[in-house]
């Protein structure tokens, strides 16, 4: 059977996309192919769970743009479809003065990304939210949540398969080839013909990308970021979230306190260097895999920017106390015996070859095919966004 549209990736961003498309023209043949036995084994299915606002991001980016209509989206399909979810606010927390300039940056960018009802708070203030807190100065996010994502995606397949759309578990594409007939894609097991195709692969976009486009600068570098939970009887020591002012010379959010849509409490992540794309565990190691990131010229220019700040990160990730002094910076009541090991998640972060991190959504297109080749964080809650781009683009 020849399909109008083919989807390689069963992650939030896939899903969406593949639901929109059919949304958009219920006529279409639409196909997801997936390499997992279900939807959401990785990035999806391991991220912290938070409905992010759009504070941070850059204005006018596609981050920016995206997550502010995937948020309000979000919502909307949660509520109608009974997606568990809860918009509890969050705080962003100087710890000390220096970091009250940065503070008051990422406030301007909320204001001029149209968040509403953002405040600045002492620390009298932040400490009626979170009392166990500490800092100087705080902002107060209303709008950001947590939700399950698993459930979600499980929802969004639910009404794709409902729409007519189809999904085929257990094929990792092995091969595309654009011929006059259409677009073979080629997996282990079968071979499948479609009019246009679309890749949402998240860590091996990059590995997709190059089956159609030999010239792709950017590969995916696979960043693990590990949590631990607090205890049952240590859980009220967080209300809701607590994350810290980023570093800007770090591409990533830092350690911060996450409520989860179960009750649990989440303290993380770090950001270290992955062996392995898929690699939940430091031990997971796939020698091919981490050669190409050895050998990216990127990856060495990324070593020496970041390398002092990485090397923090591994040690925190060997070591719990470590990894506890960093937490203390905002809840210096927390202790070693309160954390207990909790998940993983592995960042796909796209770098270029000279050294530059994809900040940004990155989609491309090339005739009938379309990649999405880097959508990191806030991806999840720009899901139905995102799709929805895609999709006009088909």
């Amino acid at each position: 059977m020849k399909y109008d549209v083919i989807i390689i990736g069963a992650g939030l961003v896939g899903l969406a996309t593949a639901y929109e498309s059919l949304k958009q023209n219920p006529a279409l043949k639409v196909l997801i192919l997936e390499k997992e036995g279900d939807v959401a084994k990785h990035q999806s299915g391991h991220n912290s769970g938070v409905i992010h606002s759009g504070i941070y991001y850059k204005p006018g980016s596609l981050k920016a743009k995206n997550c502010i209509e995937g948020y309000d989206s979000l919502i909307n399909f949660s509520k109608e479809y009974g997606v568990k979810y809860d918009i509890c606010g969050k705080i962003i927390v100087a710890t000390s003065q220096d970091e009250v300039s940065l503070l008051e940056n990422i406030y301007d960018r909320g204001i001029q990304n149209g968040l509403q009802n953002l405040e600045y708070l002492s620390r009298d203030e932040f400490k009626e939210i979170e009392p166990h807190c500490e800092g100087v100065r705080a902002i107060k996010v209303p709008q950001t949540g947590i939700i399950d994502y698993p459930g979600l995606a499980n929802k969004i397949k639910e009404l794709f398969i409902e729409l007519g759309g189809e999904i085929v578990f257990s094929q990792e594409v092995t091969g595309i080839t654009d011929r006059n007939d259409g677009i073979t894609v080629e997996t282990f097991k079968n071979e499948y013909l479609t009019e246009k195709l679309i890749s949402c692969a998240g860590l091996y976009s990059d590995k997709i990308t190059k089956m159609t486009n030999d010239k792709n600068d950017v590969i995916i570098i696979p960043f693990r970021g590990e949590y631990y939970e607090l205890k049952d009887e240590k859980r009220y020591l967080v209300n809701n979230l607590i994350y810290p002012v980023p570093d800007p010379n770090f591409p990533f959010l830092g350690v911060h306190f996450t409520r989860m849509i179960n009750g649990a409490v989440e303290a993380g992540p770090n950001a270290v260097l992955a062996f392995k794309k898929e690699g939940y565990n430091f031990s997971d190691f796939n020698f091919s895999e981490l050669m190409n990131t050895l050998t990216w010229p990127g990856f060495r220019k990324i070593v020496a920017k970041y390398g002092k700040t990485g090397l923090g990160e591994v040690h925190r990730s060997l070591s719990k106390t470590a990894f506890t002094n960093a937490l203390q910076k905002l809840l210096p009541e927390i202790q070693e015996t309160d954390l207990v090991p909790g998940g993983s998640g592995v960042r796909a972060q796209a770098c270029r070859r000279d050294g530059t991190l994809l900040d940004d959504f990155d989609i491309v297109r090339n005739g009938n095919v379309i990649h999405v080749r880097n959508a990191p964080s806030p991806a999840a809650t720009s899901c139905l966004s995102i799709g929805k781009t895609i999709s006009e683009l088909v």
